[in-house]
């Protein structure tokens, strides 16, 4: 037997140890926020890194696989900063933000907003999956740009119409109440255009949806709609209350959000 007929005294022994969990970074300005969170996460197998400073949370972003970050951090400080940064960094890394409000500047269609009081930590469980989905190559199974619009539809009320289009009319998304009002679907609406389906609507509403899309201005008519409407009269004292104002879609062009409430005046 020769040297090279040595019996080996070493064994490599490979381990499939499966994927990596994701790394997940929680800000949050409440240590009790954070705890309850970044528990619940660890119990569905993410790791999770907290922070409760924008300093902090700055020194983490090299490490992290998908970012949820409180708007409001108090003294004036905002999580967006965080997502500014990150952005610059590493731009391929999800950002999930937390807040009261809706406001446009957040992001773009590569992240994802929460509001605070109408999206549990389920809702946030099945965005983070969607984003580690995305991340692990597999087929992303949750619609965004519909969850984003249904918060909208949520914050505003079951009760009133609410419907999203483009600034040529073309629908992107309408509430169950506005499409029972029209009785349709709202499978239906998505890339119908309002002024072909209705074309009793003048041109004055296709220059005010044009108008707010490219000023970004509000349009409030609280007299109800002038003239032809797509939304229904069915008594004389039957009255929208209608409210358009700006929003980015999901793909990042200019749109309109319309609202609607109903005014039933009294004889």
């Amino acid at each position: 037997m020769n040297e090279n007929d040595q019996p080996s005294h070493q064994t490599v022994i490979a381990i499939n140890s499966g994927p990596k969990p994701i790394r997940v970074l929680l800000l949050d300005d409440s240590e009790d926020n954070l705890i309850l969170r970044s528990a619940i996460l660890r119990q569905k197998g993410y790791e999770v890194v907290t922070s409760t400073s924008i300093e902090d949370a700055e020194a983490k972003l090299g490490n992290i696989d998908i970012a949820v970050l409180d708007y409001h951090l108090g003294a004036g400080k905002f999580g967006t900063e965080v997502a500014d940064s990150l952005r610059k960094k590493r731009p391929q890394v999800p950002i999930i933000i937390l807040s009261a409000t809706l406001e446009r500047r957040f992001g773009g269609v590569a992240d994802m907003h929460l509001l605070k009081g109408y999206s549990s930590v389920d809702d946030l469980v099945n965005v983070l999956r969607s984003f580690e989905a995305k991340k692990r190559g597999k087929p992303v199974v949750v619609d965004a740009r519909d969850f984003f619009y249904s918060r909208i539809a949520m914050a505003m009320g079951e009760d009133v119409v609410l419907e999203i289009m483009d600034r040529d009319g073309n629908w992107q998304y309408i509430n169950d109440y506005g499409a029972a009002i029209l009785e349709k679907k709202r499978s239906w609406f998505p890339n119908q255009n309002l002024f072909d389906t209705y074309p009793q609507i003048g041109e004055e509403w296709r220059e005010i949806i044009r108008q707010v899309a490219d000023t970004r201005e509000t349009y409030i008519d609280r007299r109800g709609i002038r003239g032809a409407s797509h939304l229904p009269t069915k008594s004389p004292w039957w009255q929208w209350n209608v409210l358009v104002f700006p929003i980015k879609l999901s793909d990042n062009r200019d749109g309109v959000v319309m609202t609607a409430r109903l005014i039933q005046k009294k004889k």
